[in-house]
């Protein structure tokens, strides 16, 4: 039995399993942000409540695990921020402990339950708030020691011209302290940049991709520069990787017609040819950190 749970900024969602089929969800709790002892207490409502004594405890956390230092760089939630994480709750709840970052457990909840299934590697890829991803190879995370591996969205990558005809676009700042990342130009935030930056004018993501399903010409014209901006990186990522499906989570996955209009420009750049969609929506419906921290717990608990 896992007991598992997504951590977020606001609220911590929890769960019990048996196996990758029987996942049972609790009711959500806040997430105490700034009291260490009040974060171990609202996990332990949940191991409580359990039934039993778990063999595992799971989390996916908005964050990662230094793999050198094991300690965690969780910004949104400072009580766990530069802790040594496992180590800590392991000593707190006197239960075995993984922890993982939640575009890890996202991709491994794909790779398992979702798109993924069937496939030897799986890239999943968040377009929402931010731009991450993670890699799953051979039904393993790359990152089982914590790191970095994944984090696409991050790097001085970002075309400075881009679209039919080509726009000049600056390079927007980004929260991680570089300039031209992915992430501030393809992520929901980054779109809405794009917009404004190609058409003086301040829209929502849900707006622009309203009124480009409705054939308007600004947001057409904003959607050509926001996929071949996000298509090339994707597509090095995929001769790198050798990935042969990518499943798309976050809040721009929402709108399909963006994923078709994604998948074929990344296609069309690629090494490898395929005849079928290779960037395709996220099919767990379920949280995937719960799904993702769960499938982890119950591969740690095996060994």
């Amino acid at each position: 039995m896992i007991v598992c749970f997504d951590i977020g900024g606001t609220a911590i969602k929890g769960a019990v399993a048996t196996g990758p089929d029987d996942i049972r969800e609790f009711p959500r709790i806040p997430t105490p942000t700034d009291d260490f002892d009040a974060f171990v207490a609202a996990l332990r409502t949940v191991i409580d409540a359990a039934g039993g004594k778990p063999d595992c405890v799971a989390l996916s956390i908005a964050g990662i695990i230094d793999p050198d230092t094991k300690r965690a760089v969780v910004a949104n939630i400072p009580c766990i921020d530069g802790r040594t994480l496992v180590a800590d709750l392991e000593a707190a709840l006197v239960l075995p402990v993984v922890v993982a970052n939640d575009a890890d457990c996202f991709v491994l909840a794909e790779a398992g339950l979702g798109a993924g299934r069937g496939h030897r590697v799986v890239f999943g890829v968040i377009l929402g708030t931010g731009v991450g991803g993670g890699l799953v190879i051979d039904g393993k995370l790359i990152n089982s020691d914590g790191g970095f591996a994944g984090e696409w969205g991050h790097g001085p990558v970002a075309a400075t011209e881009a679209g039919n005809p080509p726009v000049h676009l600056p390079r927007f700042s980004c929260g991680c302290g570089q300039m031209g990342c992915i992430d501030a130009t393809c992520s929901a935030r980054g779109l809405e940049r794009l917009h404004h930056h190609i058409h003086g004018i301040r829209l929502t993501s849900e707006e622009i991709i309203e009124a480009w399903s409705k054939g308007d010409a600004a947001a057409g014209r904003t959607i050509d520069v926001y996929v071949d901006v996000i298509a090339s990186p994707l597509a090095l990522v995929v001769n790198v990787t050798g990935a042969t499906i990518l499943p798309v989570g976050g809040g721009l996955s929402n709108a399909p017609n963006l994923i078709v209009a994604i998948d074929e420009a990344v296609r069309r750049r690629i090494l490898r040819r395929f005849a079928h969609p290779i960037v395709v929506t996220a099919e767990c419906r379920m949280e995937p950190g719960l799904i993702g921290a769960a499938l982890l717990g119950l591969a740690t608990a095996k060994r």
